[in-house]
């Protein structure tokens, strides 16, 4: 069983959707992949990826990522409401979104959005930062860090699966780990795993790329891989023993920065993939 990981492939670009649904139909039939948020705003064309991923992998585990919650062009009035649709959306078409283990793997996804926890939020970046006109909230989410909140909340079941596993032997033995762990969010959970070489000029969006409060969050579950998206920045670098992961496929134009492929994460059959995580970090982590 291998394990493969892909984000922001944003599919509203005919480039980018036919590049999907060019994904071989049997090559990945034993595999999961991770699909770590941004595919679309259109409704239709999410519900077309999501069901063509299934088909193509044993398992798919999605987390949304601000532009699928974007409502300027679908029958949602509010983020929420079309956040609520998509979980209803996987279900029915059998993609995960709540951690299971599959495989000898424990898988966690992780909800999250951003609270300017990374850098203080200028008047450039709110007026020009398209979140805030796309993405419509209710009264009682008034705010990014009110929206944060209420995501780093719906967590509460994964650290109450992972409590269990633990408490049943089965996630941990006298402190050491027996299942590999992988989680995933779409957002960064810390400013730290964007590539030092980032220029000044570029780094003004980290007010909105993600939240300390899902850094400690990843933390206390300690996995051994984390997969992320957001900042189409391809990169792998470890951080306290674990391997820190972006692969966005980004948008047509983005191709320094941005692989364009799956990236196979973990082997099942083949414990080389992380020594390989492990030396591309040490390297730089970054994939071109």
């Amino acid at each position: 069983m291998r394990v493969h990981a892909v984000s922001d492939i944003h599919v509203d670009y005919p480039q980018n959707l036919k590049w999907v649904l060019g994904i071989d139909r049997h090559e990945y039939q034993a595999d999961v992949l991770l699909l770590a948020g941004d595919v679309s705003e259109d409704l239709m064309l999410l519900e077309r990826v999501l069901r063509g991923c299934a088909e193509r992998f044993a398992k798919v585990v999605f987390v949304p990522g601000n532009h699928d919650l974007w409502v300027r062009r679908c029958s949602y009035d509010c983020s929420l409401a079309k956040f609520k649709a998509i979980q209803r959306l996987c279900s029915e078409v059998g993609i995960a979104t709540e951690p299971f283990e599959y495989a000898g793997v424990e898988f966690i996804p992780l909800l999250s959005w951003y609270d300017f926890s990374f850098a203080a939020l200028d008047r450039s970046l709110r007026l020009g930062w398209r979140d805030f006109s796309a993405c419509s909230w209710p009264a009682s989410l008034s705010d990014s860090q009110a929206v944060t909140r209420h995501f780093h909340q719906l967590n509460a079941g994964v650290f109450e699966w992972a409590k269990a596993r633990s408490e049943q032997g089965l996630a941990q033995r006298s402190g050491e780990k027996i299942c590999p762990r992988i989680s995933c969010s779409h957002f960064l959970p810390s400013i730290d795993v964007m590539p030092s070489w980032v220029p000044e000029s570029k780094r003004t969006v980290y007010p909105v790329l993600g939240s300390a409060e899902l850094g400690a969050q990843v933390r206390l579950l300690a996995p051994d891989i984390h997969v992320y998206g957001h900042s189409h920045v391809n990169q792998t670098i470890e951080i306290d023993s674990t391997h820190y992961v972006n692969n966005a496929f980004a948008t047509p134009k983005e191709t320094r920065i941005a692989a364009k492929q799956l990236r196979c994460i973990y082997d099942s059959d083949d414990g080389r993939v992380l020594s390989r995580l492990s030396e591309l970090a040490k390297s730089g982590g970054l994939w071109s």
